[in-house]
């Protein structure tokens, strides 16, 4: 408040590529991303700032943003800060690391903005079996032979939980038999 009693008007802040660096930058510190993800993020933190803002922006100023962004990115991959196959790769180590089938996996990278040809690349140079990846997602969900009781009741219910995250049956009942991996 100022001393005459009345509240003094809060200027919004424009969007400049510096502040959507510095965003960027912010968000690349917390999280891994691929180019398209960081994208999305700085058309969301854009986005948040122009609402405050008393008129909506008009098309010239959305493509100026746009650029903006697009500008902020290119930085971003000449700093190397970004790069969507070694972003694939880690995510992709990560996801099989905790049971993920590779449909499951597939989906998820391309669902974080990996285009359609690392993410084959990436699959491909996996060495990671559905087999072992079931086991460890039976392990983690606490199906099968890692259940403490009602093991027989459960089997079916098991098999078609296994199923829905992506596993074939062979792999799935495997799994929840307790069958060993094929790679032991």
């Amino acid at each position: 408040m100022r001393p005459g009693g009345e509240a003094r008007a809060v200027r919004p802040k424009p969007v400049t590529v510096d502040w959507l660096f510095r965003a960027g930058a912010h968000y690349l510190e917390r999280y891994a991303s691929s180019a398209e993800n960081l994208r999305r993020v700085l058309a969301r933190k854009v986005e948040r700032r122009v609402a405050t803002h008393e008129e909506p922006p008009d098309e010239t100023a959305r493509a100026a943003h746009a650029a903006m962004i697009e500008e902020a990115l290119g930085r971003f991959t000449e700093l190397k800060l970004i790069d969507d196959a070694s972003f694939a790769e880690s995510k992709l180590r990560s996801l099989r690391r905790a049971g993920a089938s590779s449909r499951q996996a597939q989906a998820k990278l391309a669902a974080k903005g990996v285009d359609r040809q690392t993410v084959a690349e990436v699959v491909a140079g996996d060495e990671t079996s559905e087999r072992e990846a079931a086991h460890r997602y039976a392990s983690r969900r606490r199906l099968g032979p890692h259940r403490t009781r009602e093991r027989e009741e459960r089997r079916e219910r098991d098999v078609a939980a296994m199923m829905r995250a992506g596993f074939g049956y062979a792999d799935a009942k495997a799994a929840i038999d307790g069958l060993p991996d094929e790679a032991e």
